[in-house]
């Protein structure tokens, strides 16, 4: 199962790559913001709840497609790079294994805990 998992991960995260693409952006954005997200791990300096929170926000792929649709809606380009960098960082950081993040810590996540 871990396998399908990666591999819809993977797909994602191409379908990602092909979005940015009909933006016009420079690919250099995109490998500089796809990092972004992680912006959230700050959220943990105020404890794991508020460390979840902040994380899961920035990594809901559900948040970024809204933000990706809104984006094509109001025809807002900066709102599109947004929801397709969330969404891609999501999609990679589910194919290492990181899912979105449960209240007990940083390393215990919807895809089990991280390293196991």
């Amino acid at each position: 199962m871990k396998r399908i998992l990666k591999l819809e991960s993977l797909g994602l995260f191409i379908l990602g790559i092909y979005l940015f693409s009909l933006l016009n952006y420079d690919w250099w954005w995109f490998l500089i913001l796809i990092l972004g997200p992680d912006i959230s791990i700050l959220g943990y300096v105020f404890g794991n709840k508020t460390g979840a929170c902040s994380y899961n926000f920035f990594h809901h792929q559900g948040i970024a497609i809204l933000l990706y649709l809104l984006g094509i809606f109001f025809a807002n380009l900066s709102l599109q790079l947004l929801g397709i960098i969330m969404f891609s960082h999501s999609a990679m950081d589910r194919f290492f294994g990181y899912g979105l993040k449960l209240r007990k810590g940083f390393k215990f996540t919807h895809l089990g805990e991280i390293g196991k």
